[in-house]
């Protein structure tokens, strides 16, 4: 058995309010977010002894972690701020429940918030969506991330056939979930026809195929699978973990259908001795449509170019083979930049718990939480469980 599987496990999670959050900065709502998950665990500041952040977009530090241990004035072992994008929020995972085998922590909160909606102004947002290309291959020909994304969604069309209905089905799903959840951002019902009837913003991509704007944070605290049995709530156990990296920008991409989701699944799996059809929730970083259906299709849950079909006939629903995002995910919840990711992996620990109300999966006891960051960079995928077998 992998030295990982099994041995930490999550004993707490909280997340913040989103959407427009004004009366709160990134470090107040990351603070937040770490008081209410260890009060969910029912530990307090001084029993962490190590603390993941990644820094915040509104409000960045040269040293995030450190600067947040000095915040809530607690002085861990190990502190690391992580740099992948959406796909931090995993990457810290793996790395947290490496620190606790190892003995570098026993405790660790891992925690993020921003302020895109209210941090940024409209100049700031558009100078951050045009930075991300390679200064000397892309960024001088103008595109936003958006662009960049409809150029994997234009890639994919013609790949497989594709419309842009099936698209537009992810984002009803999303919706759909959001509309349970009484924190989401966005949660009046929409229909595949006000996808296709929202204003195109980089063909084929339409507004409502986008990701949110949004404030908000999420924390975990993770601990050893020995003292996660005499903690408040019942343990979440890491099962597995794998990370897949393919490039940095999209221009060095040879395959714009394919992703590193299928390295990053493939190890997880390896390591949980499980496969896709072991999973009963997911979390799918779902930033723009099309990247839920590469996503889906690289991590083994359908085949390549199913996707779409997949999605539209009700599979990630609440009565569907794969019930994904139900909280909502970052197209109707709410998407706050590197922390966007992070609701989905409470969602799922909260989904394992019982705990999701009227969002609940019937007998919840795997789940999957998988993001990428960059355009398809970088990805991590997490195996979740309620039991080690």
């Amino acid at each position: 058995m992998h030295l990982l599987r099994g041995a930490a496990a999550i004993v707490g999670a909280a997340d913040t309010e989103v959407g427009v959050v004004p009366d709160k900065n990134p470090t107040q709502l990351c603070a937040q977010a770490i008081h209410g998950a260890l009060a969910d665990a029912g530990l307090s500041l001084a029993d962490v002894d190590g603390l993941i952040t990644a820094n915040s977009m509104a409000e960045p530090y040269m040293y995030h972690a450190e600067m947040m241990a000095e915040y809530l004035q607690i002085f861990p072992r190990h502190t690391l701020s992580l740099g992948a994008g959406g796909g931090a929020s995993f990457a810290a995972l793996h790395q947290a429940a490496s620190a606790i085998v190892t003995g570098m922590a026993t405790t660790v909160v891992v925690a993020m918030a921003d302020c895109l909606r209210t941090g940024l102004s409209r100049d700031q947002a558009m100078a951050m969506q045009s930075a991300s290309g390679h200064p000397q291959f892309e960024r001088p020909y103008g595109p936003t991330v958006p662009a960049f994304y409809g150029l994997v969604a234009r890639a994919y069309m013609n790949t497989y056939g594709t419309g842009p209905e099936h698209f537009a089905a992810v984002a009803v799903n999303a919706r759909d979930h959001a509309s349970r959840h009484e924190g989401a951002q966005m949660r009046e019902p929409i229909a595949v026809e006000d996808v296709l009837n929202s204003r195109m913003i980089a063909d084929p991509l339409r507004l409502l195929d986008c990701s949110l704007v949004s404030d908000g944070g999420s924390a975990v605290v993770l601990t050893s699978a020995e003292l996660a049995r005499d903690l408040k709530q019942k343990p979440v156990y890491l099962l597995g973990a794998g990370e897949g990296h393919s490039y940095e920008h999209i221009s060095a991409s040879d395959n714009l259908v394919s992703s590193g989701a299928a390295d990053a699944g493939r190890r997880a799996y390896e390591m949980a001795g499980m496969g896709p059809g072991d999973i009963d929730v997911a979390g799918i970083y779902d930033c723009f449509t099309p990247v839920v259906l590469i996503e889906l299709e690289d991590l083994g849950f359908c085949g390549k170019g199913e996707g779409g079909d997949f999605v539209a006939e009700g599979n990630l629903g609440l009565g569907g083979s794969l019930p994904t995002n139900t909280h909502g995910g970052l197209l109707s919840h709410s998407h706050s930049g590197n922390p966007g990711s992070m609701f989905a992996l409470s969602e799922c620990v909260f989904q394992l718990r019982q705990q999701a109300g009227n969002r609940q999966v019937a007998d919840a006891q795997t789940a999957l939480v998988h993001a990428q960051g960059g355009i398809l960079s970088s990805h991590c995928t997490v195996i979740l469980g309620t039991e080690v077998s």
